[in-house]
């Protein structure tokens, strides 16, 4: 049999396990949803436990369908939930508290704190990132300020701090490596973009300490085996990237200029600036949009916080669905004339306002409106959030949405017609869907598959990308700068300083 690739993708609300062929075509797939704990206001939490079981029976289900066994697997990849931080004992492998999710918001006075203080400016200038509680840094101080001896035994190097590719990392290989890639490296709010290692201002400044931390190493690399026993022998790890960026990979965003958006839990738009990384004056991100053979590609990136989570929302929350495939039928029967906007600020709004504060508030509602202009809302909130990225990157980059500029999209959301066309019509450019939609899993079993030499260089994965189809934008010029406007005009009512 020739050798196959095993990509471990673990989601904010599930993990997968996805095996690929040694041609990139799918051979099997698992998926297992874990629980979500939300123990105060705009907290959220993992119970690390349970992702790693999680991890393991995908991957164990996975290879099961696909009638291999760990002899015929060349490499595995990691590509995982950014910045949900996790912190364990080297002993013993266990975390000293539940996984304080990327979502969680408990931060937010420190960061604030920090920003008063004037500190904003260094913290973008060697991280790329702005002084909010999204990013690993606050969250790592939390955890060791609130949990008994934390902070000592840090000092001691008996902890060890990792996102949830490292802490996988750790148990998959029996506690052998403590390792992350650049990529969720970059996401702490403690690395250096432009140094490409840990920056002593930065941890000094958020007051982590240094033996806490994972080796950073490219996003094709050695990452080590897997201990014999969890899959019926060892297999190579080769491959680390966090989820947008292995997104980005899978996309084949090799050249600067180039974009994709991926629209999963939250939505996350990233833009290849090449070997320049583009400090944003639009409150983008610059980030690392991967590192291979010891040379970063930058990105600016838009961080939206609810986008799948809002239909979700309408599911669970106010039981208007029963899944998620039903909204975009119920958007397109919505009645025209009525103007529902949703800003979904359930947990704060992410790019390009950063206003961790304001919560989420429906605008025009009449007593005619139900459950078809409610999902029509949650689909275009969405959208608008997208359109708001776009003007920022153009703002900040000359190459970002010139004459031909093309979205390429992924994600749950992405299946819906209705959503990619309002999209395309929102954002006036043509929306790119791939004809293999698990662009995140591929780029971390593509990136595996690199390192262990199965797979071809970049340029040559690049000519294999493939489009199912391309929406082009059709609604008229007056009919989109309303919408925009009236969505601006929303979202400056629902921020917290507005």
């Amino acid at each position: 049999m020739a050798p196959v690739v095993i990509a471990i993708d673990q989601g904010t609300t599930s993990s997968r396990a996805i095996v690929f062929g040694p041609d990139l075509s799918i051979r099997a797939v698992a998926q297992q949803e874990f629980t979500q704990h939300y123990p105060a206001s705009g907290w959220v939490e993992h119970d690390l436990e349970e992702i790693w079981a999680s991890v393991v029976e995908t991957t164990r289900t996975a290879m099961a369908r696909a009638g291999v066994e760990a002899g015929d697997v060349a490499g595995l990849g990691i590509t995982n939930q950014r910045e949900t931080t996790v912190i364990w004992e080297r002993a013993t492998g266990k975390p000293i508290h539940r996984a304080i999710v990327w979502q969680d918001r408990r931060t937010a006075a420190e960061c604030a704190r920090l920003k008063a203080e004037g500190h904003e400016a260094l913290v973008a200038a060697r991280s790329g990132l702005l002084l909010d509680p999204y990013f690993s840094g606050t969250k790592i101080a939390w955890i060791l300020d609130h949990v008994e001896g934390a902070r000592e035994r840090a000092a001691r190097g008996e902890l060890a701090f990792g996102t949830i590719d490292s802490f996988l990392l750790w148990r998959l290989t029996g506690g052998k490596v403590h390792a992350t890639d650049a990529t969720n490296a970059s996401r702490t709010m403690l690395f250096d973009i432009h140094q490409g290692d840990w920056n002593p201002d930065l941890m000094h400044l958020i007051r982590v300490p240094r033996p806490l931390m994972p080796e950073v190493r490219d996003c094709a690399a050695d990452y080590g085996v897997t201990e014999a026993g969890l899959f019926g022998g060892p297999i190579a790890i080769g491959g680390i990237a966090g989820d947008q960026q292995a997104a980005t990979v899978g996309q084949a965003c090799f050249s600067p200029g180039m974009m994709k958006s991926t629209y999963g839990t939250g939505c996350f738009a990233l833009l290849n600036t090449g070997a320049e990384a583009v400090a944003s004056r639009s409150k983008l991100l610059t980030t690392i949009a991967y590192q291979l053979n010891g040379k970063r590609a930058y990105a600016l990136e838009g961080s939206i916080f609810v986008a799948g989570a809002a239909v979700q929302w309408l599911r669970d929350g106010l039981g208007i669905i029963k899944a998620a495939g039903e909204t975009g039928a119920l958007a397109e029967a919505a009645d025209p004339q009525q103007d529902v906007v949703l800003v979904p600020a359930f947990v704060g709004l992410g790019a390009p306002y950063w206003d961790a504060e304001c919560r989420g508030a429906i605008f025009g509602l009449t007593r005619a409106t139900g459950p078809r202009e409610m999902a029509r809302a949650a689909l275009e909130s969405v959208c608008f959030q997208t359109a708001d990225l776009l003007s920022a990157m153009r703002a900040d980059w000359p190459g970002a949405g010139s004459a031909g500029t093309v979205l390429r999209v992924d994600g749950g959301m992405v299946a819906s017609d209705w959503t990619m066309q309002r999209l395309a019509d929102l954002l006036d450019a043509p929306v790119d869907r791939p004809k293999v939609l698990e662009t995140t899993a591929l780029g971390a079993a593509y990136l595996a598959g690199l390192a262990r030499g199965v797979y071809p260089e970049p340029e040559e994965f690049a000519r294999g990308w493939r489009l199912e189809q391309r929406f082009m934008p059709a609604m008229d010029e007056t009919t989109r700068g309303a919408k925009l406007v009236r969505w601006r005009d929303a979202v400056s009512r629902t921020l917290s300083r507005g």
